[in-house]
C-alpha cells in the first residue's frame, strides 16, 4: 500500500476512536475503539495487513519510545510525591498485589507467560504494554503479546465506572464530615512559576530539544548494555527524566509543545495494533478466560493491597479502593472523575472545592505512582521471565 494511503487511512481510524471516545465522555476509550476497528478491517481484509508499517508510524513509534519515557519522568515532581507520600504508598502496594495475585495464580492460565503480560497491562498504560510486546514478539509469542493490547482496551469498562461509584460514595462521606465541622482543610498552595530549563536556548527549539532527549535515550541504552540488561533502559530513561527535572537541566512536561509530540504520541499508540494483524480468530477466542482472569484476579489483589496498606495508613476504606484502580485508567481520568464525584454531591460550591481537595491531589497523585512510575518498573523486571 502507498505510504501517503496508508498513514491517511490510519489517521482516520484514530479520528474516528477520538470521536467516540469523546462521545462517550471515555466510556468507550478512544484505545478500544482503534482495536475493534483494525480486528475487524484485518479479519475481513478491508485492511492491508502491512497498512501499520506501510505507514511509517511503526519505525517512528519504535524510535520514540525511550523519548516519550523521558518526557513521563519530567511530568514526576519530586516535590508532589513527598507532599502525597502516603498515596504513593498506597497505589505502589496496589500494583504489587495485581503482581502477586496474577502471579499466585499463574498457573490457572494456559501459560504463565499471559500471567505476566496481563499484569504489565492490569497495572499500567501503553509504555508498559509496549515493554510486554517487545519482549513476547521476539520470542514469537503473539498470542501473548496480543493480550495486554484487548486488557488494556477494555479497562476503562471496569474502571470508570467502579471508581464513579466508589468516589461518589467517598464525596458523600467527606461532605458528612465538612458539615460536621470535622473535614480537615487542604491548603492549596499557589502554583510556582512555570519551570525554566537550564540548557542554553539553543537546545530548547524543537531539534535542539529531541537532540538532547535523544543522548539521554543513549545514555539508557549504554546502562542497559553495560549491565546486561539489569538496569533496563526504560527505567534508567524514566529515572533521568525524573532526575533532570528536580535539577532543573530539563523543564516539566519536555515534550509538551514542542511540533513532534502529537505525532509522536500516535506513533507510541500505533505500535501496540502491530500484533492484531496476523492475529487468528481462534487465538482471540482462546483469549477470553485469559482476560476475564486477568481483571477477576489482577483487580481483585490491586484492591486487596490497597486497602490493607491504606488502612494502616490511615486512609478510608473507600479512597483505598479508588486509588487502587487508578492502574485501569491513569491521567486525565484521575482528574475527571475526581472532579465530578465532588460536583455531584456537592450542593455548595464551598462543599465542592473542600471534597474535591480532599480527592483530587491523591487520585492525581495516584495515577502517577501506578500507572507512569511502578507498573514500569515492575513490568521491566517481570519481561524477562517470559519465555
Amino acid at each position: 500500500m502507498n505510504a501517503v494511503l496508508a498513514f491517511t487511512i490510519v489517521m482516520l481510524i484514530w479520528t474516528i476512536s477520538d470521536f467516540v471516545s469523546k462521545k462517550t465522555k471515555s466510556l468507550l476509550s478512544s484505545l478500544l475503539v482503534a482495536s475493534i476497528i483494525f480486528l475487524i478491517g484485518f479479519k475481513s481484509n478491508l485492511l492491508p495487513k502491512d497498512i501499520l508499517p506501510n505507514s511509517s508510524l511503526l519505525a517512528l513509534g519504535t524510535t520514540v519510545v525511550g523519548f516519550i519515557i523521558v518526557h513521563i519522568g519530567t511530568m514526576i515532581s519530586i516535590e508532589e510525591l513527598k507532599q502525597q507520600w502516603k498515596t504513593v504508598v498506597v497505589g505502589v502496594s496496589a500494583i504489587i498485589g495485581i503482581a502477586v495475585a496474577l502471579l499466585l495464580v499463574g498457573p490457572l492460565f494456559e501459560s504463565r507467560n499471559y500471567a505476566i503480560a496481563a499484569i504489565g497491562a492490569v497495572s499500567g498504560g501503553t509504555i508498559s504494554i509496549i515493554i510486554v510486546q517487545e519482549a513476547a514478539l521476539a520470542l514469537g509469542l503473539l498470542s501473548v503479546a496480543v493480550l495486554p493490547v484487548l486488557i488494556s482496551a477494555l479497562q476503562g469498562l471496569i474502571g470508570f465506572p467502579l471508581t464513579s461509584i466508589i468516589l461518589r460514595k467517598e464525596a458523600k462521606r467527606l461532605q458528612g464530615e465538612y458539615r460536621a465541622g470535622t473535614l480537615k482543610t487542604v491548603k492549596v498552595e499557589a502554583k510556582e512559576t512555570e519551570q525554566k530549563s537550564k540548557l542554553p536556548e539553543a537546545f530548547q527549539t524543537t531539534a535542539g530539544t529531541l537532540f538532547v532527549v535523544g543522548v539521554i535515550v543513549l545514555i539508557s541504552t549504554l546502562v542497559n548494555n553495560l549491565t546486561g540488561g539489569l538496569l533496563n533502559t526504560f527505567i534508567v530513561a524514566l529515572l533521568l527524566g525524573v532526575t533532570l527535572r528536580a535539577f532543573g537541566i530539563l523543564k516539566p512536561n519536555i515534550l509538551t509543545g514542542i511540533d513532534a509530540y502529537g505525532l509522536m504520541m500516535l506513533a507510541i499508540l500505533i505500535i501496540i495494533f502491530g500484533p492484531l494483524a496476523t492475529i487468528e480468530p481462534q487465538d482471540l477466542i482462546d483469549l477470553i478466560v485469559p482476560i476475564s482472569l486477568s481483571f477477576l484476579v489482577g483487580v481483585s489483589g490491586s484492591i486487596l493491597f490497597a486497602i490493607i496498606t491504606g488502612k494502616l495508613l490511615g486512609y478510608s476504606l473507600l479512597m483505598s479502593i479508588a486509588v487502587g484502580l487508578t492502574s485501569l485508567y491513569g491521567f486525565p481520568g484521575t482528574m475527571i472523575l475526581s472532579q465530578e464525584a465532588a460536583k455531584s454531591i456537592a450542593e455548595t460550591e464551598e462543599e465542592r472545592l473542600a471534597i474535591e481537595a480532599q480527592i483530587l491531589p491523591k487520585m492525581i497523585i495516584a495515577g502517577f505512582s501506578t500507572v507512569t512510575i511502578t507498573s514500569v518498573f515492575i513490568t521491566s523486571i517481570l519481561a524477562g521471565w517470559i519465555q
